[in-house]
């Protein structure tokens, strides 16, 4: 009887790394093959009228103050909906997840399992309520980054967006070292440095990300439009591989590693 109570527990859980790697692989294909696609449909106007400005489509006037409902919002109000589709599937999935993991819930439980240790490595088990937020925060600047593959505008490539997530970053830095050391949270503040500091934070989160992202769109735009057309069938879509994908991975890691490492910075003793 002992014996198949510990057979039962011995589950074989599938491995996640090849399963990482073959996600990635055919999200590396879908890419190039559609980004082949934009530019067979785009033709000889691929590259051309580039355009930077952030497009505006309505002004809303409430209680005296104008709304402008911008192409960086209307493309987060797309993701934010994705998001909570793919939300609410995995919650209806959930009730059907079984021992031994596959197909979906494989997924989900490698997303989760990732950033529980992510958040633990970064900022220790006392700030792992945070990962909860941090989850969606490094969610939607992911897809974000990302949504330059299906022809939108990255929400990310607009300042007002990162600066956002950076401020929301800033104020949670500023409680949580509150709450951790009481009174003596006002002492760093008598050096005027320390409050450059502290200012600079939010600051430089917020460009580094929009840089990068918006970085990337200005040099994909000007190789389009650059390159003879021949080239563009090639070149250019490869070239998506890092701006796009490796780098707006990397720019989602970077930005939570950081928010993280400086919460945990300013609430230790």
């Amino acid at each position: 009887m002992a014996d198949k109570t510990a057979d039962k527990k011995e589950v074989k859980r599938p491995k996640k790394l090849p399963l990482f790697l073959g996600i990635l692989l055919v999200v590396a294909v879908l890419t190039f093959l559609f980004k082949m696609f934009s530019i067979w449909a785009a033709g000889d106007s691929a590259g051309k009228g580039i355009n930077f400005d952030v497009k505006n489509y309505a002004v809303l006037h409430i209680g005296g103050v104008d709304v402008w409902i911008t192409e960086s919002l209307v493309n987060a109000w797309i993701i934010m909906a994705v998001l909570i589709v793919f939300a609410i599937a995995a919650r209806v999935a959930l009730k059907k997840f079984g021992d031994v993991p596959k197909g979906f819930q494989n997924i989900i439980e490698m997303l989760v399992e990732f950033f529980d240790n992510f958040v633990k490595g970064s900022a220790g088990e006392r700030l792992m309520p945070l990962g909860n937020w941090y989850f969606m925060v490094f969610g939607f600047i992911l897809v974000s980054n990302l949504s330059g593959l299906v022809g939108l505008r990255p929400p990310t490539a607009d300042w007002t967006m990162t600066f956002t997530f950076a401020l929301i970053t800033f104020i949670l830095i500023q409680s949580i070292a509150l709450k951790a050391k009481g009174g003596r949270f006002f002492k760093q503040f008598i050096n005027p440095l320390n409050i450059i500091g502290e200012v600079a934070r939010p600051i430089s989160l917020s460009f580094r990300l929009f840089g990068n992202i918006v970085g990337g769109l200005i040099l994909m735009s000007l190789i389009y439009g650059l390159v003879p057309v021949f080239v563009k069938f090639g070149v250019p879509a490869a070239l998506h591989f890092y701006f796009d994908l490796f780098a707006g991975v990397l720019q989602a890691y970077i930005f939570s590693i950081l928010s993280l490492s400086f919460i945990a910075a300013s609430s230790s003793d």
